[in-house]
């Protein structure tokens, strides 16, 4: 049982309300005086739903361009402590066999649940918007390509982004669909005849919107006109305010509303540690400031953001209220990935998923599936 902070529920804020826990799951939410039961004093806090990143490729000196299990581990706890209880692994553009390779080493923690499953930014992404990755990987999307990276992930693969101005793109955007994977468009320098193809072809959501793609331009509207104004498509959002101004991520949210925005950290190995030289996927990237970059051109090379400062950005920096915050740090993340029949909103039957945010914002304590996260200054238990 939580109790003594304010609950951030479905539909309203919850002033002096209260969780219960049984089972790992939700069985309760209130306010006023709690059941009878063991209590864990919120102290004044704010209660929210576990936080579901969709877009991450690793924190904490890991990464999820790996096989290497402990790098992996390391990611997923560096971004659990920051209040993240669901999440996508993200996979830079690389080599298909080491592509495939990767997706066997995070298979094994999707089995366990540790990762809600896998996200391939690329490689079948244009040369023109590729951003930190390797222009060297790029190619173009064909079948039989896409069926081996599908087949390598087995039914771990639930989203891949792709150019759909690319020979192929189209139909690579009609076999995911059929396949039961989450298209996204995304590193593109289509034009909007192209990206509205792309999107009838099944094509759901748009790759950190603004970032990796043609700019908007009052006669071209192209990719972000496109898909921002396009009610079949979810837009994701790096709320770190570096990739994106705190103005254009208030209009951006305020056109997509509450059904189609989602925040993602696009986090890279560098989040949650010092300053220095560090990789993404084969590039060498210089982090200083908090702002990721490769060492090459000066490309902005993801980012070092997480998940509760995204919360606290969105709403601080952008003016967002805490519904609108949690809704695309929670509840929509999780509906597009199919899971908001099991995460994403604090309601009984529900997976017990929490954070509980200080006066400052950031989380003091995080439940994932009914058990405490260590490290963040909570003993176990509870």
């Amino acid at each position: 049982m939580i109790t003594g902070g304010t609950v951030a529920a479905p539909d309203a804020l919850l002033a002096d309300g209260w969780v219960a826990v049984e089972n790992g799951l939700i069985s309760a939410v209130g306010t006023g005086n709690p059941p009878a039961g063991e209590q864990v004093d919120a102290a004044g806090g704010l209660i929210v739903p576990g936080f579901v990143d969709t877009h991450c490729h690793g924190g904490g000196r890991g990464t999820f361009s790996t096989t290497d299990p402990g790098g992996i581990s390391t990611s997923i706890r560096t971004h659990r402590r920051h209040g993240t209880t669901t999440m996508l692994a993200s996979l830079v553009s690389e080599p298909v066999d080491s592509l495939r390779d990767q997706l066997g080493a995070l298979g094994e923690f999707v089995q366990d649940g540790e990762l809600a499953g896998v996200h391939l930014e690329g490689p079948f992404i244009s040369a023109a918007r590729c951003g930190a990755h390797d222009p060297g990987a790029l190619r173009e999307p064909d079948t039989d390509t896409v069926a081996m990276l599908l087949e390598a992930g087995g039914d771990h693969v639930r989203m891949m982004t792709l150019a759909p101005e690319l020979h192929g793109g189209i139909k690579a955007i009609r076999q995911l669909a059929e396949s039961g994977v989450i298209a996204a468009i995304g590193h593109t320098d289509g034009v909007e005849e192209e990206i509205r193809a792309g999107v009838d072809a099944g094509a759901t959501v748009a790759t950190h919107l603004f970032n990796g793609m043609r700019p908007l331009h009052h006669r071209e509207p192209g990719p972000i006109g496109s898909l921002l104004d396009d009610e079949r498509v979810t837009v994701e959002l790096i709320c770190d305010l570096v990739h994106v101004h705190p103005t254009v991520l208030r209009l951006a949210a305020r056109h997509a509303g509450l059904g189609r925005t989602v925040l993602v950290t696009d986090a890279m190995s560098a989040t949650g540690s010092a300053p220095g030289t560090y990789r993404l996927g084969e590039l060498e990237v210089e982090v200083a400031d908090g702002v990721a970059r490769l060492t090459s051109n000066g490309s902005l090379a993801g980012s070092t953001l997480t998940m509760d400062e995204a919360f606290r950005n969105l709403v601080g920096a952008a003016g967002l209220d805490i519904t609108e915050a949690v809704r695309a740090t929670a509840t929509r993340p999780a509906e597009l990935l199919g899971l908001g029949g099991r995460t994403g909103a604090l309601r009984a039957g529900l997976d017990a998923d929490l954070v509980v945010l200080g006066e400052d914002r950031r989380p003091v304590k995080v439940l994932r599936r009914g058990a405490w996260v260590p490290d963040i200054g909570l003993p176990a238990g509870g």
